[in-house]
């Protein structure tokens, strides 16, 4: 969806069991150009949390979104352009309790948390772990501060996988298995700091470096995997399960290894913005209350992932 190497982390093993893996691909109707999809405008009296928005939003009726949307099945654009996916349909449904439109706009993940900083985006939503790290605005890699952190508000539960080629999974079947090997990853994100623990433990082992690539996008990624390009990549479950599902049909890749690291997805805001952190809290909670959310991770398959409480910085 840090990523300037701060970790998205991974679903706790139960979430396999809930057969992700038969996900397909749903059309949300989330789009930037779309100001008449359903979502009350900021005067209506159908949003009955619109006064707890700052006066400036509600004034402007949107709220600019920074997300890198290209990361299937949480945010991506369906054949026709559309911005579909769990991440557009969890902000929908905010929208209709805040009675303003959430517009995506599209950015590398490495940069979106720069981007809230400058004021590009009202707030981050592009399948971000909720960490320590983030909120406090430090590189996880040196351990310095570099920026001012965000806040989070947590909507759901992710985790990281491997996956292979089918038919080619170069004997990779565990985490340490890697050792040696070439993978692909998303860069800036958890899967690249995942990628470069496990290279240190192979290093330490004496069982051979792994060569990491890091790419823009996940997709790129996958590209380069699927032409033989690498031995694996490592990316979120949600995301590896669905291209294992989805890519060539479901015959371009297959989930290996356990997931590891299980943590929150939260959307991020610029720290200072009290106001919009609990108005979004506070509607997050109230479409868990009506059943809204319920649907969304049911309709895209991940309810494993789905949380019963809004949390404001409960990542660690």
């Amino acid at each position: 969806m840090t990523r300037y190497m701060a970790t998205r982390r991974a679903v706790v093993a139960s979430v396999a069991a809930t057969g992700l893996l038969s996900l397909l691909a749903s059309c949300g109707n989330q789009t930037k150009d779309e100001a008449d999809d359903g979502v009350p405008s900021a005067t209506t009296s159908a949003a009955p949390l619109a006064d707890k928005l700052p006066q400036a939003i509600r004034d402007k009726g949107v709220i600019k979104v920074g997300s890198d949307i290209a990361y299937p099945p949480v945010e991506f654009k369906d054949s026709s352009g559309k911005v579909v996916g769990i991440d557009p349909d969890i902000a929908d449904a905010l929208g209709k309790q805040l009675g303003v439109r959430f517009e995506f706009e599209n950015g590398t993940f490495d940069t979106l948390i720069t981007g809230l900083r400058a004021k590009r985006y009202d707030l981050a939503m592009s399948a971000m772990t909720d960490t320590e790290d983030r909120q406090n605005g430090v590189d996880p890699e040196t351990g310095k501060k570099v920026g001012e952190g965000v806040d989070f508000v947590d909507y759901f539960t992710a985790g990281v996988s491997i996956y292979t080629r089918k038919g080619d999974g170069q004997g990779i079947s565990t985490w340490a298995a890697l050792c040696g090997k070439k993978i692909v990853v998303q860069r800036g994100t958890v899967s690249e700091d995942r990628a470069k623990l496990e290279n240190t433990k192979c290093l330490k082992a004496k069982k051979g470096k792994i060569a990491i690539e890091a790419f823009d996008n996940d997709q790129q990624a996958q590209t380069r995997l699927r032409s033989g390009g690498a031995d694996a990549g490592v990316s979120d479950f949600p995301v590896a399960a669905y291209a294992a599902k989805t890519s060539g049909g479901g015959n371009d890749f297959r989930i290996v290894g356990d997931q590891v690291e299980a943590a929150p997805y939260g959307i991020a805001i610029a720290k200072g913005n009290d106001q919009l952190t609990k108005a979004v809290q506070a509607a997050l909670n109230a479409i868990i209350e009506n059943g809204e959310y319920k649907k969304i991770v049911a309709k895209w398959r991940v309810e494993a992932g789905a949380v019963t409480e809004a949390k404001i910085n409960g990542g660690t």
